[in-house]
């Protein structure tokens, strides 16, 4: 029961959050400057780890590989891996680290500086005033940065491939002729949750604040490790159902 009950907590959280109908004319705004925040600023951060990312998993892939199978198999490897684990997951724990504690401090400071009171006394539902374009923010953006990354990241190991013994041609084929549709498609989707999760965590430990410095630091601290864990939690979950068989 002690389990189940933030469970079902976070859940209604969530719920309460995107609820209908929505009023756009007072969320479009909010989800305008959410989405600059979580996407645009973002970007050079992702392109930095877009170009480790796409250095070591070429590096690894042909150590693994190289000499046991044809060599087009590495680009396999490579865009396989980019599209379905490495891409939505390195960059859902980069937005994780940014938007979530981000999040968390936010709400939590105006939870403590009684803003959120004064909203509930205006007749406005903090949840969906607040809450509503932090989540849809980090479910629109993420995708677009995870695609971003899987295409700068194909992009240096493409141009890495002759450090490792494979023409580019033979890595660019390989790349390109076995990586299948479904492959993108879990990448995105799991992107798409990943998104929904960080932003809903950000937020619910930013309303458990009560008050204080230290209980605000710890609001964040959560937000960043909830978000992480549901990461990787709801990581094996989409592989279960669309690459399982």
């Amino acid at each position: 029961m002690s389990i189940l009950g933030p469970i079902l907590n976070f859940c209604l959280f969530l719920g309460r959050s995107l609820m209908f109908p929505w009023d756009i004319r007072r969320t479009l705004s909010r989800l305008i400057e959410q989405v600059y925040y979580n996407g645009v600023t973002a970007l050079p951060i992702i392109v930095v780890a877009s170009v480790f990312v796409g250095l070591t998993t070429a590096l690894q892939t042909s150590y693994q590989l190289l000499g046991l199978v044809p060599k087009y198999f590495i680009g396999m490897g490579v865009g396989r891996m980019l599209l379905i684990e490495l891409g939505p997951v390195f960059a859902a724990f980069i937005t994780a680290s940014r938007s979530a504690s981000a999040m968390a401090a936010e709400i939590g400071a105006m939870r403590i500086s009684e803003q959120i009171d004064a909203l509930e006394a205006m007749g406005i539902d903090p949840h969906r005033f607040l809450c509503l374009p932090r989540i849809l923010a980090t479910a629109i953006t993420l995708p677009i940065l995870v695609l971003m990354m899987e295409i700068l990241a194909a992009l240096i190991a493409i141009i890495v491939s002759g450090w490792i013994g494979i023409s580019r041609d033979t890595f660019v084929y390989g790349l390109t002729h076995f990586v299948q549709v479904r492959d993108f498609i879990g990448g995105i989707v799991k992107a798409i949750i990943f998104g929904l999760l960080i932003g809903v965590s950000g937020c619910y430990f930013g309303f458990k604040v009560k008050e204080g410095a230290k209980e605000l630091g710890q609001a964040t601290t959560k937000a960043v490790v909830l978000a992480a864990i549901l990461i990787l939690a709801f990581d094996f979950l989409v592989a279960l159902l669309l690459f399982s068989r």
